[in-house]
């Protein structure tokens, strides 16, 4: 039982470092080029992820407390 458990884990592990190129399935195209586009992209340009997918993080860290300014809309819980 251990022996089948052991061959099952480690064929499963075996699978995972394999990396290929994506391709459509038997049948399936790739979306059509964009408006404005010649040529249709590729997987590998499909998969790039925009700018705005992922920004950058724009706020600087405090290094020190400082006092925090009244903030007009923290109000209290009516009733």
């Amino acid at each position: 039982m251990r022996r089948i458990f052991a061959i099952v884990v480690l064929g499963s592990l075996a699978g995972c470092g394999v990396k290929t190129d994506l391709k459509p399935l038997a049948g399936q195209t790739l979306p059509v080029a964009p408006y404005g586009r010649s040529e249709q992209p590729s997987s590998a340009e499909l998969l790039k992820l925009p700018i705005q997918a992922g920004p950058e993080r724009s706020v600087e860290l405090r290094k020190r407390s400082e006092e925090r300014k009244d903030d007009p809309f923290d109000l209290p819980p009516e009733g």
